[in-house]
């Protein structure tokens, strides 16, 4: 080290290495405090904590964290090297840690100052009073410095690397951390400073006063390796902490269950459009927000509002877990706090122009009208699908709890696709949400309010104010902990439950252990998630005892599936379960965590309370469903969306009239039989009148309306993964006696099912489910003092029976079954098959043995308006966030649930060819069909 006595003027100053672009360490050797060249960590990292005037445990970890920056400055060859002598000042121009030009570019590689760039620094700045009674200055707090940082890097565009915003947070917010003035907020680096640290490696009087009074022990060969290895541990621990986004995939078991899953980044778009579909704005909105009644988050609204997200800042607090910009990695849309607001702010968030062309009629003016309830306002503007369950009594003790968040079918049921910085959202379609992601990280979100240092205090301060009591928040953090406590527990319970279990592979034709099969962006197990909700949780949370025997694995995901048209399909789920609309809705509310109590210590007439909010329900089925296409032949409530080449505006959009006249005839020759006639094309019916959906067979009369009775398929014969369509006909559910579910008295004597004997207690699984969900239902409309007359309208004629498969029954289609549904919006429903294992229309179309075998989803990745879907490659690499689809696991071995076969146009169909249903289509013929899919 240099003695400070000797150290010369600034002209001549102590020469720094230009191969050094580091201006603080610059300016701890133009000073003099280190040498030029190879610096020990302990010295370096003890000097850099001196100088950030901090004490204690903050100052400790500042050593550590100096010491593990510093340990990789070099590169990982050097490691060793900087274990042993120290990191090499004079040698780190091209290493690890240098943005080579991407960064604020005021230093040049020659070492010269660019005083423009200096200028740029200060235009994002903005003027501050001198605490140190100086007047005012120009400097930047801890938001302008990210606003520099950002404009660095879309600056630097595609020289940019995925960690340099990594390395943006050891540098401008540390200087600020060290140099800057002000407390709290007000604190701001002076650009005057900066400009001095540049121009003549000096510090302020300041910190060059925290450095002299603190001298530097040198430490010995042993504690020097020694503490190196120590803090390459540490740093890396809370590298991947806070960047987990980056390193959790690579940390092994436990310590990588500890951080918070990757997510891919947040890509503003520059426009964003919903598109027409015959609901007017309050429609929509209401829809996004009104509650099921379902509590799908583990604590109270107000809770989940003062959460933070899991990942650890060393120099800013986290953001919080509710915000938009978080939630929508997560895939999940941003919506406003309300629709009575400026048409610039409606703009932003995609309601721009779609409604100056038509004025949709308001669900409330339609025939018959759809009374809704009061607007759902969205007051903390929470994304799509989010809804605050308010003043509903705790079903087990009737006593009003707080106010509840949780998931509505909008969450899971409306899509959006990305194409050139513009967005394409519409309602009904797939959701491109992960929602694994989301319980894993609000689970982890808590667990860090529990236990790193600081968290508590500002959730309590959030929660119960500042000036709370210790004993209000000890209460507090108990009934956290609580919570924190039974979620952990769950999770072992349902690793070791699923651990013993086995399950019947239907390909491999035997016995094979449980395990899940990743569900990802777009997918979701949504009817064994179901079942584990109601048959298992449910039950423990009601204090029953043994019932995590009725768990089982979720591997049968599914893309989430369209839901226009479907009130009047007499199947909605793929696998044609549910033909009773009031008990699809209200099982789909229990599975995303209504209340629900099942407990025999409470009142019998609070058996089978739930939270579910049995009103909305109708509404929603209601606002889907419109009025009857018949006599009218057409389609009202939600629409299917229009593909938007008039919004898109590129040529790539276009549509092809002689291609659509070529595709048109093709869909008549090779779709009808299973998919019939498109329910929105007049030109189809004049020219293939005998295929008209609207004159098929297939209406079926229920009541006082026609119901379009879909074709039903054998899972066998389609040659598709018979997984999902499986899980209802071989799953089985223990029940407690005193429930009486009695699924054959029952639904035998409120639908007529004339069911064999089942037990009351040992049950297949579909029918537990029916009766089960039916009694709530009926516990629900009780409750809310319905009219009996209206009751009877609500549940209307159609049976809540198990599905006999094809009408006429047909032999050679053997169960367990899918159906096929209209076409109708089928472009916006990638990727298809009902597991979303093929990415576009192009690979339907195409033989299964030729469909990519692995891909990548989520990220807001662009669609593809030629293919129709997701342009990928096969075995393609993920970007940061992204799941993988595979129909193989790494081991080479078929992944359950995954398969991406059947549904194959590679010859001709007939006995003993399960899975082909086409001849081979050229390449034109795949195009032209494409082109017809695309106007339906």
């Amino acid at each position: 080290m240099h003695d400070r006595a000797s150290k010369p003027p600034f002209d001549p100053s102590i020469q720094v290495s230009p191969n050094n672009p580091c201006p603080f360490l610059r300016g701890l050797v133009g000073e003099g405090f280190v040498d030029g060249g190879t610096v020990p960590l302990r010295t370096l990292s003890q000097t850099i904590a001196n100088a950030s005037g901090e004490t204690g445990l903050k100052k400790t970890s500042a050593r550590i964290q100096v010491r593990g920056v510093a340990l990789i400055a070099n590169g990982a060859c050097h490691i060793l090297q900087s274990i042993f002598w120290g990191a090499q000042l004079n040698t780190l121009r091209g290493g690890p840690l240098d943005k080579l030009g991407a960064g604020s570019r005021i230093l040049g590689v020659d070492g010269r100052v660019d005083e423009d760039e200096i200028a740029r620094l200060a235009s994002f700045g903005g003027t501050y009073a001198d605490p140190d009674g100086g007047g005012t200055e120009t400097g930047l707090n801890a938001s302008q410095i990210q606003t520099f940082m950002k404009d660095n890097l879309k600056r630097a565009g595609k020289q940019a690397r995925w960690y340099y915003p990594i390395l943006m947070k050891f540098e401008w917010p540390v200087l600020l951390k060290i140099m800057g003035k002000g407390q709290g907020d007000d604190r701001y680096l002076s650009v005057a400073e900066v400009r001095t640290l540049f121009n003549e490696r000096k510090f302020p009087d300041r910190i060059t006063q925290r450095v002299v009074s603190q001298p530097v022990t040198p430490p010995s060969l042993i504690l020097r390796a020694a503490g190196g290895l120590v803090a390459a541990l540490l740093i890396f621990g809370i590298v991947a902490l806070r960047f987990p986004d980056q390193f959790q995939p690579m940390l092994p078991g436990i310590l990588g269950d500890l951080v918070a899953p990757p997510l891919p980044a947040q890509v503003e778009p520059r426009a964003a459009y919903w598109l027409e579909q015959n609901w007017a704005l309050e429609d929509r909105h209401w829809f996004h927000h009104a509650s099921q009644g379902t509590a799908t988050f583990p604590v109270p609204y107000r809770w989940f509002m003062a959460l933070e997200q899991p990942r650890l800042h060393s120099f800013a607090k986290p953001g919080m877990l509710h915000d938009s910009d978080h939630l929508q990695r997560f895939g999940f849309i941003p919506s406003p706090q309300t629709i009575n607001t400026d048409d610039a702010t409606l703009r932003r968030f995609g309601y721009a122009n779609v409604y100056d062309k038509t004025k949709p009629v308001p669900a409330r003016l339609w025939n018959p009208p759809v009374n809704w309830g009061p607007q759902a306002e969205n007051v903390d503007g929470l994304p799509v699908g989010f809804a605050r369950m308010t003043g509903v009594p705790d079903p087990a003790t009737g006593q009003v709890g707080e106010d509840r968040i949780g998931l509505t079918c909008a969450a899971c049921h409306t899509g959006q696709i990305h194409y050139k910085g513009i967005d394409i959202r519409f309602d009904g379609g797939p959701a491109m949400t992960d929602l694994r992601k989301l319980e894993v990280t609000t689970g982890l979100s808590i667990a860090y309010t529990l236990y790193v240092p600081g968290r508590f205090t500002r959730f309590a301060d959030r929660v119960l104010g500042p000036s709370a009591s210790d004993a209000d928040r000890d209460a507090l953090k108990q009934k956290l902990s609580a919570i924190g406590t039974f979620l952990v527990d769950w999770e072992k319970t349902y690793a070791k439950t699923i651990g013993g279990k086995t399950r019947f592979n239907e390909k491999t034709k035997r016995e094979e252990p449980q395990q899940d099969t990743e569900e990802g962006y777009g997918r979701l197990d949504a009817l064994n998630r179901i079942g584990n909700q109601v048959f298992s949780q449910d039950m423990t949370l009601s204090g029953l005892s043994g019932f995590e025997k009725n768990l089982h694995a979720k591997d049968a995901p599914v893309s989430f599936p369209p839901i226009w048209t479907v009130p009047w399909l007499k199947y909605a789920q793929y696998d044609a379960s549910i033909e009773q609309p009031l008990i699809r809705n209200a099982g789909e509310a229990l599975g995303v965590t209504a209340l629900l109590n099942l407990s025999d210590n409470t009142p019998k007439d609070r058996l089978f309370r739930s939270s579910m909010d049995i009103k909305n329900l109708n509404w929603i089925e209601d606002l889907l469903k419109g009025s009857a296409p018949y006599p009218k032949k057409q389609l009202s409530g939600l629409t299917s969306p229009k593909w938007p080449s008039d919004i898109v505006g590129d040529d790539a959009w276009k549509i092809d009239g002689e291609r659509v006249k070529r595709g048109r005839k093709l869909y008549s020759e090779i779709c009808v039989e299973c998919h019939l006639g498109p329910v929105n094309d007049p030109v189809f019916d004049t020219e293939f009148p005998q295929q008209s959906i609207w004159s098929s067979q297939r209406w079926e009369t229920i009541g006082d309306d026609k119901f379009l009775n879909e074709v039903q398929k054998s899972a066998k014969g389609m040659g598709t993964d018979p997984a999902q369509a499986s899980v209802l006909a071989t799953r089985t559910v223990q029940v407690p006696g005193f429930l009486k579910l009695d699924p054959t008295q029952n639904l035998n004597a409120w639908w007529n099912c004339n069911l064999p004997d089942v037990s009351s207690t040992d049950m297949p699984y579909s029918l537990g489910l029916m009766v089960l969900v039916d009694i709530v239902a009926r516990k629900a409309m009780d409750d809310a003092k319905i009219d009996p007359k209206v009751q009877q309208a609500w549940w209307g004629k159609r049976k809540n029976c198990p599905n006999p498969g094809p009408q006429p029954p047909d032999k050679n289609e053997p169960g367990p079954w899918y159906r096929a549904r209209p076409l109708n919006g089928v472009w916006a429903t990638a990727p298809y098959l009902h597991n979303g294992s093929v990415p576009s229309l192009y690979w339907m179309l195409s033989p299964a043995a030729e469909r990519p075998k692995s891909f990548c989803m989520g990220g807001g990745r662009d669609y593809d308006p030629k293919q129709v879907g997701f342009a990928v490659a096969d075995g393609e690499s993920c970007k940061t966030g992204q799941s993988r689809f595979s129909t193989r696991a790494s081991d080479g071995t078929e992944l359950f649930g995954n398969s991406n076969a059947g549904h194959s146009f590679d010859g001709t169909p007939g006995p003993g060819k399960d899975g082909t249903i086409g001849r081979v289509l050229k390449e034109q013929e795949r195009y032209d069909l494409i082109e017809y899919l695309k106007t339906l």
